[in-house]
């Protein structure tokens, strides 16, 4: 991993893997996060463990928070750097015990090759408390607001792939 990169706050980006689980009609699984009262969808993601690399971080995270086993995937593709988002001010200091600023994420396209019923998010520690394959576009509507720049950027990165 790189030397911290800092954000404007003068904290530390959080280093994170982020998935864009795709099924075969090209929709985007997203999950409603439980820890937000009001509407919050996204993709998996989280945060990359020591030694860790980011792929295996994704594939990590996208077993953790969608029940959906690494064989039931195929990795497409990752972000060609890092994205970037910055916390809103009234949730610096508050998340990840003060410590981080904001994110810096890979992320990764992967096809989905499972059935529906693979799609488990009643996790050991879940953080979703529904799910739905949607539109990236309609996606970006749906999470909250200080992510829709990371997660355009995403779907732009990944365009030919949801084509």
């Amino acid at each position: 991993m790189s030397a911290a990169l800092l954000g404007p706050s003068g904290l530390p980006y959080r280093p994170c893997a982020g998935v864009v689980l795709i099924n075969p009609m090209g929709l985007v699984f997203a999950g409603q996060r439980i820890d937000n009262p009001g509407p919050a969808w996204q993709m998996p993601q989280g945060g990359i463990d020591q030694g860790e690399t980011p792929r295996e971080a994704a594939l990590r995270e996208l077993v953790e928070e969608t029940g959906v086993t690494t064989d039931l995937v195929d990795v497409l593709a990752e972000t060609p750097g890092w994205v970037t988002y910055d916390l809103p001010p009234e949730l610096l200091g508050k998340v990840w015990k003060g410590r981080y600023g904001g994110q810096k994420q890979k992320w990764f396209a992967m096809r989905f090759l499972g059935e529906d019923s693979a799609v488990r998010i009643a996790t050991e520690h879940p953080e979703f408390e529904r799910w739905q394959w949607m539109r990236a576009v309609d996606l970006i509507d749906s999470i909250v607001p200080f992510k829709r720049d990371v997660y355009a950027r995403v779907f732009a990165d990944f365009r030919d792939i949801l084509a």
